[in-house]
Formats: C-alpha cells, structure tokens, sequence
C-alpha cells in the first residue's frame, strides 16, 4: 500500500519517511547538530517544485524544554519557531498547520507533523477537510494518503537510529528515505536512513 508521506510520533522516539513515486531521487542530510534537511541527490531532475526540498525535523526549545519537531514539509521550520518562543506544543502545532494549510498541488497533499519530548508526543495534520492535533502516549501514525487521521501504531525502536532503519523497513511502497529522532533527559539524538539505489 501506498501511504506517501507519514511520521511516527511517540514519547522520546518518533520517526518521519518519504516516501515518493514523482520524486524518489532525495536523501535526508545533517544540517549542524539541529536540523536535518530533505532534498535531491546529486543524480536527481531539476525541478522547482517547493514540496522537494525542506526541513523535516528541527529540534526545539533549548535546554529547557528540549524537543524534535518532525514534518513532511515547510510548516517544520516555524513549528520549531512557536516552540522555541515557548507555545505548547499542541498550539505551535495547530497554528503552524492551519496558517501554511495542505499543499495546493494536484493532490491537495496533506501536511503531517509532530512533536516529540521526553515525556509526550503531539501528531498533527492538517488535510482539505480537517485540522487534527493529538497528544499521545503511545506511537501514532499519521500519513499523507490513506492513514490520514493519527491512529496507534507497534513501534519500539528506543534510539534515533533504530527509528529511522525501523521506518524506512516498514512495509509501504516507495520508501526514499528516513529520519528518526530520540529525545533524552539531557540529550537528542538524530539517525538517517537514506537509499542506497
């Protein structure tokens, strides 16, 4: 089945995955010890499609709060943003989400995006038909197509690198590339899983 887009999102562990059939030519890159960045390989088509290339997780809130924003697009960035100036989590989420809206491409792609802290996790989407913002605390997935409202999901990876080998493996069509995150009580740790095709 072809879900596109999705994230997992937990207490300390979340994970997001592209996952693509217009666009398979990206790979996730670290970007400084706080971002990692989706875009094409050296081998990919131009193109000036906006959707290609972002930021899909960014961590957030210093010191104080620590947290890993994760997101299939633009709306990442000023997630972090809200947090960093103190929103909760559910409110940087939901703002962020209703201000940028889903793509305005042929699909009316959805934005999925979540929140993950030492103690809690927040899922979000925003679709044409609705905005939904959870706290939970249990992993929940939530997707472009098809798993498009956030349910439950089995997923026990306990670090950032287990996460995203565990996202990228999971049994949906077009896996690109993954990122997963683990948020600790006095550290964050990034993994990526990128194709080797």
């Amino acid at each position: 089945m072809y879900i596109g887009r999705f994230v997992v999102v937990g207490p300390k562990v979340g994970a997001y995955r592209v996952s693509s059939r217009s666009f398979p030519n990206r790979e996730i890159v670290r970007r400084g010890d706080e971002t990692l960045t989706v875009g094409p390989t050296d081998d990919a088509e131009p193109t000036d499609n906006p959707y290609v290339s972002y930021n899909c997780v960014r961590i957030a809130g210093g010191d104080r709060r620590r947290a890993a924003v994760l997101g299939n697009g633009s709306h990442v960035d000023p997630i972090a943003e809200k947090y960093d100036r103190g929103y909760p989590a559910r409110d940087a989420l939901a703002e962020a989400l209703l201000a940028l809206d889903y793509e305005k491409d042929d699909y009316d792609t959805p934005r999925v995006a979540g929140v993950v802290d030492g103690n809690a996790g927040y899922v979000g989407i925003v679709r044409r038909d609705a905005l939904l913002v959870r706290e939970v605390d249990e992993p929940h997935l939530v997707a472009t197509y098809e798993e498009d409202e956030p349910r439950p999901f089995e997923f026990e990876p306990n670090t950032a690198v287990a996460a995203a080998r565990t996202a990228y493996g999971l049994d949906y069509e077009h896996a690109v590339c993954a990122a997963g995150v683990h948020v600790g009580d006095d550290s964050t740790g990034f993994g990526i899983e990128n194709s080797d095709e």
